[in-house]
């Protein structure tokens, strides 16, 4: 076996010891099946939900919305936050409203995004990307903020423009804030995605969760919480791919 495959297995180990101790617990009947299904019966829903469609129509519909509410999220986070951390001007116009937006959790903002975009597929995307925008900002802002001033110094006394500056140095120095920024929005992604799927909706995974739970049907409930947690652990891997790309020139402790 290679570095790699091993790299890639060995985080696989705690999880796969969970599914064998839940596995065992439900065979030996210590959990009831009401209380927390058998990983068979998790299976076999999984199944039945992909042999008529159902689950993937959900994951289109939910990957869907993530991706847009993502995108516009990232993007909005990185103009405020290079607006907020290159100006001290941007700093007091944005700063204030996000980190007061940022203390609002999504239970209070969900009934006015209902009223203000209805239940349409506007307000799942808009909360998520208020979700997203939040951690982006917060570290493209302490990134940039984070940056040796003796650099723009330097950067100043060879008349560098200030496009470079902004760009090469400040932006660039930041880009590993930003990273576990994006990293952190991802997360909380699924978390608005969630939230928003489970209020009047009539697609996506949190709608065959809510169904599920209409109709007393444990297992699909279970699926459906996995099925979240393994595009968690997706997005936050590609977002680790992305980062060991584009961070190549960084050296850090991983670890003894």
């Amino acid at each position: 076996m290679t570095g790699t495959s091993k790299n890639l297995l060995l985080p696989w180990i705690s999880p796969l010891v969970i599914l064998a101790a839940w596995a065992l617990a439900s065979d030996r009947g210590w959990i009831g099946e009401r209380t927390l299904p058998s990983p068979g019966a998790v299976f076999t829903a999984a199944i039945d939900l992909t042999k008529d469609g159902t689950l993937p129509d959900a994951l289109g519909t939910s990957l869907t919305r993530v991706a847009l509410g993502t995108v516009l999220g990232v993007f909005l986070g990185l103009v405020m936050g290079v607006v907020s951390g290159y100006s001290r001007i941007g700093e007091l116009a944005v700063d204030r409203p996000l980190q007061m937006l940022r203390a609002i959790p999504f239970n209070a903002l969900l009934p006015l995004f209902l009223i203000a975009f209805g239940v349409g597929e506007s307000m799942k995307v808009l909360l998520i990307a208020e979700g997203v925008l939040i951690p982006v900002y917060l570290n493209t802002y302490a990134g940039i903020r984070g940056v040796d001033a003796k650099l723009v110094e330097v950067a100043q006394v060879y008349q560098f423009s200030r496009r470079i500056v902004a760009f090469k140095i400040l932006f660039l120095g930041a880009l590993p804030n930003i990273l576990t920024g994006l990293r952190f929005s991802l997360a909380i992604a699924w978390i608005a995605l969630v939230t928003s799927e489970t209020v009047n909706t009539t697609s996506g995974i949190g709608f065959v969760l809510i169904n599920a739970q209409r109709f007393v049907r444990p297992e699909q409930v279970v699926l459906c919480i996995i099925i979240y947690a393994l595009l968690g652990v997706l997005t936050d891997w590609l977002v680790r791919l992305l980062e060991n790309r584009l961070l190549r020139w960084r050296t850090g402790f991983s670890g003894r």
